[in-house]
């Protein structure tokens, strides 16, 4: 067992090292499931007790292994807010939960092998991976940061067809090479004819070929349609653990004004302020701040601007005259929707507001509901609330007075391809991503967020601006390039001219259809799987 574990290991060095924001090692992703898939076959033909708990745990070694590399940081965080061993506890649940997916995928395709040929046994574990990764991405502890399609976030000259299959394409395209290549390897062992091994190789090779060629010759002659807005992005590098202490909002409004000025033209139509950009302790009531101070300054801001709009973070709350929501507090009597917002302020006395959808588990809500209520307290101090944050259940676009529509994406919500596609489908004719990304420090999660942002750029085939706190503030053009970037810690603002695109991709109209086959096939080859067993058992 001692090499299959080795191999099990090399599998999670492999994907560790072909993952973000390592550059240009996005290719090893076709070969890093060979030595797991190789060290899996050994222990279904050994005489080993207990073959099942072993594939299990080999799985689950190498996507723990994995997952613990690519996003430590997320243990930097909870650790800089909370002690040791309630961080060391909560960063458990990204780092092994989904190992534990991983895992479960792995073990029924064993159990398929059982009684089915390899090739519909690596077919039904293709269509668990792909349901795992869906699963991870649509249930309450979801956290889709690992899906497979993402590892080309910093080669997306290879994926420029994601406009048509969205990041599932990718994670197709992985698990296809490298079942290619594992059973070219099988041939060889086995002792099967030459013609065969070569064949498989050859399969490989074109799955590899025609695909990269087709999207470098896409990549190479995409024109953007010219249609230009100019945007700006501020990144006004403030301490999130210290948002609250010693700089007063006011001076922190004034901070943000004075850094769009100072690379602002007359004829800039958005201002971009990141999450949380505007904020207090208990927040802002919607309904009275036309009235606030602050968005009176920001009027008297805008008025240089014949076109002027400021899309900006903002943390507010609605009272309510009952429970009306099911994440309404009740306070003394009063009920209220704490959210995280993003608030659009143009010339007029209209304001719009979108409340942050996909919610941080834990952080920003608290996953199946009171089952995990004892956790609340340990996250209130990364950020969250004990209650829960508000949401809407849907995004919505933000329109300018002018008729330019943007996508006001708040933070984590830019990792999901079919959440971002539903703003474009309402209207949006550019990507406005608003984040923090300060609470991580200056570690890899940072540059992953940014690099998946370039995915996004190609499903839709729209700009993004990328305004963060602390950094990394960015433009992205249409082909997934960074224009321009911010570096990390540092106060900043850009500008740019992007374009403006109203063309509807094949991936916004359909969404996540790969997914959808992918847990249809799931359904029936897991039937497949436990009915083997079950008949087993009867006999």
């Amino acid at each position: 067992m001692k090499k299959n574990y080795l191999l099990a290991l090399l599998s999670a060095f492999l994907l560790w090292l072909a993952w973000p924001p390592v550059p240009y090692t996005a290719p090893l992703l076709w070969v890093a499931f060979v030595p797991i898939l190789l060290a899996l076959e050994s222990v279904m033909r050994s005489n080993y007790r207990k073959k099942g708990a072993k594939v299990f745990l080999l799985a689950g070694l190498m996507g723990l292994v994995w997952n613990t590399a690519s996003i430590y940081w997320v243990f930097n965080a909870m650790n800089a807010v909370m002690p040791i061993y309630a961080a060391m506890f909560v960063a458990l649940i990204p780092f092994g939960l989904a190992a534990v997916l991983m895992a479960f995928a792995f073990r029924l395709y064993y159990q398929l092998r059982k009684r089915y040929a390899i090739g519909w046994s690596l077919a039904g574990l293709a269509c668990f991976w792909i349901a795992y990764e869906y699963l991870h991405q649509t249930w309450d502890l979801a956290f889709p940061w690992m899906t497979l399609g993402n590892g080309f976030a910093n080669t997306h000259q290879l994926v420029q067809w994601y406009e048509y299959s969205g990041v599932y394409g990718g994670t197709v395209w992985i698990l296809a090479v490298n079942i290619a290549l594992f059973l070219a390897i099988l041939s060889a062992r086995d002792g099967f004819a030459p013609v065969r091994r070569y064949s498989l190789l050859a399969t490989a090779g074109t799955l590899i070929i025609l695909p990269s060629a087709w999207s470098l010759w896409r990549y190479s002659t995409y024109e953007e349609r010219e249609n230009p807005s100019n945007i700006v992005v501020v990144q006004p590098n403030i301490d999130p653990y210290g948002k609250f202490g010693p700089i007063p909002p006011a001076e922190q409004i004034e901070n943000l004004i004075r850094l769009s000025e100072s690379v602002a033209q007359p004829n800039t139509e958005f201002f971009i302020w990141p999450e949380t950009a505007i904020a207090a302790p208990d927040g802002y009531n919607e309904e009275e701040f036309l009235r606030h101070p602050f968005f009176l300054r920001i009027q008297d801001f805008l008025t240089h601007y014949k076109n002027g709009n400021l899309l900006s973070g903002i943390e507010s709350y609605l009272i309510y005259s009952g429970p009306e929501t099911p994440t309404a507090r009740e306070f003394s009597g009063i009920y209220y929707d704490a959210f995280n917002a993003a608030i659009l302020v143009e010339n007029s006395a209209k304001l719009q507001y979108y409340h942050k959808s996909k919610l941080v588990p834990g952080v920003e809500q608290t996953p199946f509901g009171g089952a995990l209520a004892f956790m609340k307290p340990l996250f209130k101090a990364f950020g969250g609330t004990t209650g829960g944050y508000g949401r809407q259940d849907k995004p919505s676009v933000f329109y300018s007075q002018s008729g330019i529509g943007a996508a006001p994406v708040i933070c984590y919500e830019s990792i999901w391809g079919d959440y971002v596609a539903q703003y474009i489908e309402q209207g949006a004719q550019f990507i406005a991503v608003i984040t923090n990304d300060g609470w991580w420090g200056d570690t890899s999660g940072k540059d992953q967020h940014l690099a998946y942002a370039k995915l996004r750029a190609i499903e839709t085939r729209r700009w993004v601006a990328r305004s963060a706190n602390t950094g990394i503030s960015a433009f992205i053009n249409q082909r997934g390039d960074v224009v321009q970037r911010t570096e990390w810690w540092v106060p900043a603002a850009l500008k740019q001219d992007i374009n403006l695109n109203e063309e509807i991709t094949y991936y916004v109209k359909a969404g996540d259809y790969l997914a959808y086959a992918g847990c249809a096939g799931s359904l029936v080859f897991a039937l497949l799987a436990l009915s083997t067993r079950w008949k087993r058992r009867n006999q």
